[in-house]
């Protein structure tokens, strides 16, 4: 659509992972370094982390493409959710190694497999297994693969393996019944996202590539482009490829910093999640939150007319409240005081009230305001927030949605917004009024604006916390079993006939409920997989009315029907 307006011969920032566009950035070519010296030397494993986007894939295709050696065969597994047998059946069928009637026997595929390297090795060929998003691979199967290394010749290993995967494959290695797995790893690497510098040249290649001749994106808009991805290859494809959409509607040439602040907030529902990660600041008493917001906006607004206080309780502020609170005044335990939410109604804009709240919008303070809505003592500088919520039976969700998807899921959430200076702020949204108004919590100053001034600043990254059945987060699909299959099968006929299944008791994820799922996920615009991953559960819970979960909003009558146990 976009192309013949700014001369581009195709698409520039398609997330296909196209060796053409690989961006070779210094962490790259280390990551391709580690790639290209696993499969020219012998035995061992070579392991490849990185965050979701951040171009593993890319890399692994360019390799297979480009830097393959010429005497190499290879076996790609891409879908490590299979169990040992399928494993080895899928390796035999990726080297066209036939076995005839014996399909369901691990031994007769090991065998096969062995007679296979031993002839290809006596060829002069090598053999390569290359495992994409390895962190999904069961116990099981990952033992299988360390057995594999155990082919060899009395001179060296038959069988090279490669190991990509997400950050989780790492603590995944690192469990101590895996240790001997670990031990045999010869190399390891771990692909960071690109700076700032790198996010520009990055943006500029891949526009060359696609045959532009100008400047297209400006050295502001790049710096925007970084401060919204940062740095992570797919996410930048993803707000650029809308932000060149959203030029051409309005015929313009350039691509501005204001363009890929709209085009971040019209994809956010599209982006990967990627963690919160901001400093976390030393807490406070919250009554210096009140002391501080109540000053700016006095001090603002002097009407009496424009400033109002709830009557609800509020900390009473001392007389000398200008001095900084001593350290005792935060436990020994490290809890931050939470106080009576205090209501505000002013003039003020929203980006205004968080540049006066400063540090006191830090993840701690807002942890500390989610954590309170759940009736629990959040304690900063102990174990993470979501471990502490673990302990209570509850489960923390990182991720990057639309605001219609937080309506959905209808639990407070902690969002991450950017006032007009650039700075960063952790709120709480506390509730979703009916008239396109919000309530958030700002340091703990419950503030109402409307919906499209929050929007406006908050590019789809939030965290919040929900109760999964049995205590923890688990996914469910076609082979689970457990108390948790039970519960969705009751919870999803609760919430609607349609969704009755056929045997409400068993305890086995069958065909028959995944069909169900689908339909649930279809009738409420998930994604369509028939698996049970914590969005679906999240919205399976937020349906049903359950004693002590917080909403944004109530469900409606229909919808909210309890659950039986």
């Amino acid at each position: 659509m976009y192309t013949s307006f700014f001369g581009l011969h195709e698409k520039p920032f398609s997330i296909t992972p196209d060796p053409r566009y690989l961006f070779m950035s210094e962490r790259h070519g280390e990551a391709l370094a580690h790639l290209v010296y696993g499969v020219t030397e012998s035995g061992g494993f070579v392991q490849l982390t990185g965050e979701v986007g951040t171009g593993k894939t890319t890399l692994v295709r360019s390799l297979l493409l480009t830097r393959m050696p010429d005497n190499a065969d290879v076996a790609v597994v891409l879908n490590p959710q299979i169990t040992v047998l399928e494993f080895l059946l899928t390796i035999c069928e990726e080297l066209g190694i036939d076995v005839p009637g014996q399909k369901d026997s691990t031994k007769a595929l090991t065998d096969a497999l062995n007679r296979h390297l031993l002839s290809a090795h006596a060829d002069g060929r090598r053999t390569i297994l290359v495992v994409d998003e390895a962190q999904n691979l069961a116990p099981a199967v990952l033992e299988q693969v360390r057995l594999l290394t155990n082919l060899e010749t009395a001179k060296q290993k038959l069988l090279q393996i490669i190991l990509i995967g997400q950050p989780e494959l790492r603590e995944l290695l690192g469990r101590n019944d895996l240790r001997q797995l670990a031990q045999r790893i010869t190399g390891r690497y771990h692909l960071e996202p690109l700076t700032r510098d790198e996010t520009a040249q990055y943006v500029e290649h891949r526009l060359r590539v696609a045959g532009a001749l100008g400047e297209v994106v400006d050295a502001g808009a790049k710096k925007e482009v970084f401060r919204l991805s940062q740095g992570v290859p797919r996410l930048i494809n993803v707000i650029c490829d809308r932000a060149l959409l959203g030029a051409y509607s309005q015929e313009s040439r350039v691509i501005t910093r204001r363009l890929i602040r709209r085009a971040a907030n019209e994809v956010s529902g599209e982006l990967e999640r990627t963690p919160l990660a901001r400093p976390v600041a030393i807490a406070a008493g919250l009554a210096i939150v009140v002391a501080l917001t109540s000053v700016f906006l006095l001090t603002r607004n002097p009407e009496p007319a424009n400033l109002a206080v709830a009557t609800a309780p509020v900390v009473q502020i001392p007389d000398d409240s200008d001095q900084t609170p001593e350290p005792e005044s935060i436990s020994e335990a490290g809890s931050i005081p939470v106080a009576t939410t205090v209501a505000v109604t002013t003039k003020a804009t929203l980006s205004e009230e968080l540049a006066a709240a400063g540090e006191l919008t830090s993840m701690d303070f807002a942890r500390a305001a989610l954590f309170d809505l759940w009736g629990l003592d959040y304690k900063s500088g102990a174990e993470g927030g979501c471990a502490q919520a673990a302990e209570a039976g509850l489960a923390c969700l990182y991720q990057r949605g639309s605001w219609s998807g937080l309506r959905q899921l209808n639990r407070p959430a902690v969002l991450s917004v950017v006032d007009n200076s650039g700075n960063s702020h952790e709120v709480v949204l506390l509730a979703i009024n009916s008239d396109s108004s919000a309530e958030l919590s700002i340091g703990g100053v419950r503030v109402t604006h409307p919906v499209s001034e929050i929007t406006d600043i908050w590019f789809g990254q939030f965290m919040l916390l929900w109760r999964p059945p049995g205590g923890t987060p688990v996914s469910l699909g076609p082979g689970s079993r457990g108390a948790e299959v039970v519960w969705l099968r009751r919870s999803l006929a609760n919430i609607d006939e349609r969704y009755t299944s056929d045997a409400t008791n068993s305890d086995e994820y069958d065909s028959n409920l995944q069909n169900i799922v689908r339909q649930f996920q279809r009738d409420n615009r998930l994604d369509v997989d028939g698996l049970a991953g914590q969005q679906t559960l999240i919205l399976v819970n937020s349906l049903l009315r359950a004693d002590g979960t917080p909403r944004l909003m109530m469900p409606t009558p229909t919808a909210a029907r309890m659950v039986e146990n």
